[in-house]
């Protein structure tokens, strides 16, 4: 049971991108998962257009297709292209659901934005466990500081110890 939902978690992960500062995914790669093809999925774009602002949806440009196909085996395909791919950040890939209106569009879109959820709380851990070990290295270095002291302290009395040895006794010698 586990296998049937890890799956798909792990195929939409290795198809999210990082472009622009932004995780998105392709418009080949959703019209994939939404089971339909990207000339479709397209023209549902241009018809609800008002329904897709920037931060929703973008057209890569040339050079940044370029690094896409040539970072991502599948997607080979694109170099023929005469057009730049869109992307679609989560909240386009979502509003694509609402455009298609298939059943497997919505039941991908769900999945799509669990995958993205998790990759947010992978990332969070990520900066907590960053900065736990930067507070570890913090009172580490306070510890040798701190040893540097008790070494210099230990010089200190055992140098002391080494004048009160020389000094003359006084007393009885037997």
């Amino acid at each position: 049971m586990k296998s049937k939902k890890s799956k798909p978690l792990e195929v939409i992960v290795d198809k999210i991108l990082y472009i622009r500062n932004q995780k998105i995914m392709l418009d080949t790669d959703l019209a994939i998962l939404y089971g339909t093809t990207t000339k479709r999925l397209n023209e549902q774009v241009k018809r609800n257009q008002n329904r897709f602002p920037p931060n929703f949806m973008f057209q890569l440009t040339s050079k940044e297709k370029d690094e896409v196909v040539a970072k991502c085996d599948h997607l080979e395909n694109l170099k023929f292209s005469s057009r730049n791919p869109y992307a679609f950040t989560k909240h386009g890939a979502l509003m694509l659901a609402n455009v298609l209106r298939s059943d497997k569009a919505i039941a991908a879109s769900i999945t799509i934005v669990e995958t993205f959820i998790k990759m947010r709380e992978v990332l969070a851990m990520d900066v907590k466990l960053k900065a736990e070990i930067e507070n570890i290295k913090q009172r580490i270095g306070k510890q040798d500081k701190n040893m540097e002291l008790v070494f210099k302290t230990l010089e200190t009395l055992l140098s002391k110890n080494e004048q009160s040895t020389t000094r003359k006794q006084i007393g009885y010698t037997s």
